[in-house]
């Protein structure tokens, strides 16, 4: 607390930031100040214990990752990708995820112009699924933009027009990584089955 902000003593400060005597606080207002106080200090306690130990873990998990490539003479490439790591009795393991954020920059416009000339030479053709599935796949979310996986999902397409697939080169280099969340999570196995159960690390969880 900035020492400005102290409060006198024999006072307790409201909501609105005004300076009330002690004596003119209900006993229960401050019992319930208090035990907001203490639990909210404990809270940080257990929060910095976790960011702690994430960073921790994460560091560890990368170093070991390397460690193991080394023994190939394998170089690995910082701390992206998916690992699972298994304790020698399997009774534990340890998952690292990394979730990336994808977009798609101005070639995307490209892209659909060159499918839209598809659809227009097809038009008289045996093909009207197709018309159904891009406009499915370009629609926009609920944001204003567009669905990266029902983008992705024409290159899916087995369609050899020559048009077709230069429209397919062109989502494959708008898209763009703008951003990712890594992901760590422990696991413990269920008795002798193959199935774990992740060990709750969030109040919601436990």
């Amino acid at each position: 607390m900035n020492p400005t902000d102290a409060v006198p003593d024999g006072y307790m400060k409201d909501a609105a930031g005004r300076l009330v005597p002690a004596e003119m606080v209900r006993e229960i207002d401050k019992m319930r100040d208090q035990l907001v106080q203490e639990l909210v200090l404990s809270a940080r306690d257990v929060n910095a214990m976790l960011r702690h130990y994430k960073t921790a873990a994460f560091t560890d998990i990368a170093a070991f990752v390397q460690l193991s490539a080394e023994q190939y003479d394998a170089k690995v490439g910082g701390d992206k990708g998916n690992v699972t790591l298994y304790s020698f009795d399997g009774q534990y393991k340890i998952v690292r995820q990394v979730s990336e954020t994808l977009r798609f920059d101005e070639r995307l416009q490209a892209a659909k112009a060159k499918i839209d000339e598809c659809i227009t030479e097809w038009a008289s053709g045996s093909r009207p699924e197709i018309k159904v599935l891009v406009n499915d796949a370009f629609a926009v979310n609920k944001e204003g933009a567009v669905q990266t996986d029902r983008v992705l999902s024409l290159r899916r397409l087995d369609i050899r027009d020559e048009k077709w697939l230069l429209a397919m080169d062109a989502i494959s280099e708008s898209l763009q990584v703008v951003g990712s969340r890594s992901y760590f999570r422990v696991y413990e196995r269920v008795g002798d089955t193959d199935r774990y159960q992740a060990i709750a690390l969030d109040l919601a969880s436990v």
